[in-house]
C-alpha cells in the first residue's frame, strides 16, 4: 500500500489519470469537485514522488496545466488496486 496513493482524492486523481494518460488541470478538478488550489497541492505531493508529471502550454491565449501519470505512477497504483482488491475479497460476500 502507497501512503501518497491511499489517500482518497490522490487515488481518484491517479484512476482518472490511468485511463486518460493526460488530462486538463480544470477537467481533473471538475470531474473530482475539487478546487484548484486542493487539486494543485495534492498534485504537487504526487509530482514530488515522481507519480505524475505536469506541462504547461496555451489553447489560444489561454494557459493550461496538463497532468500526466508516469510509469512509476502506473506501478505505483497497480500496487494499490491490488491491495484494495485483497482486501474486497477477504471480505464474505453479503
Amino acid at each position: 500500500m502507497s501512503e501518497l496513493i491511499h489517500q482518497k482524492t490522490r487515488l481518484g486523481i491517479m484512476a482518472l489519470l490511468r485511463e486518460a494518460s493526460s488530462a486538463e488541470f480544470r477537467l481533473i478538478a471538475s470531474t473530482l469537485n475539487l478546487t484548484a488550489g486542493n487539486l494543485s497541492r495534492h498534485i504537487a505531493i504526487l509530482e514530488n514522488a515522481g507519480l505524475v508529471k505536469t506541462s504547461k502550454g496555451y489553447v489560444g491565449k489561454r494557459p493550461r496545466t496538463w497532468v500526466a501519470i508516469t510509469h512509476t505512477g502506473r506501478t505505483e497504483l497497480a500496487k494499490e488496486v491490488k491491495y484494495l482488491k485483497k482486501i474486497i475479497d477477504s471480505h464474505p460476500n453479503e
